[in-house]
């Protein structure tokens, strides 16, 4: 019998939206303060109804093995059993990543 390998949900912040993300490698980057994801999981849409921004998603990372996120972009890192669907939320203004700008254009 083979283990099944694990899969993980990620959510981060990424110029101002929120991007949800499956990958079967999680793990603590050699460079310093960065988390490295690898092996993306992609629905195969059996329905005719297609998510615009899960496929915005698809062609984002096509190609790409590992990812480097930095940690204070991380919101989120769960182990999940089911795969749902990838994608990527508008974050309203409210919403700011840690470190902040100290200087803002006026």
């Amino acid at each position: 019998m083979s283990e099944k390998q694990p899969l993980f949900k990620i959510q981060f912040i990424s110029n101002g939206e929120r991007y949800e993300l499956y990958v079967r490698e999680v793990t603590q980057s050699s460079m310093f303060g960065f988390v490295e994801i690898g092996g993306f999981v992609w629905d195969t849409h059996t329905s005719l109804v297609l998510d615009p921004s899960h496929e915005k998603l698809k062609d984002e990372f096509e190609g790409v093995k590992h990812t480097y996120i930095p940690m204070h972009s991380v919101l989120r890192i769960d182990e999940v059993e089911k795969q749902g669907s990838a994608k990527i939320t508008e974050l309203s203004d409210k919403v700011a990543q840690f470190p902040s700008p100290i200087y803002t254009k006026k």
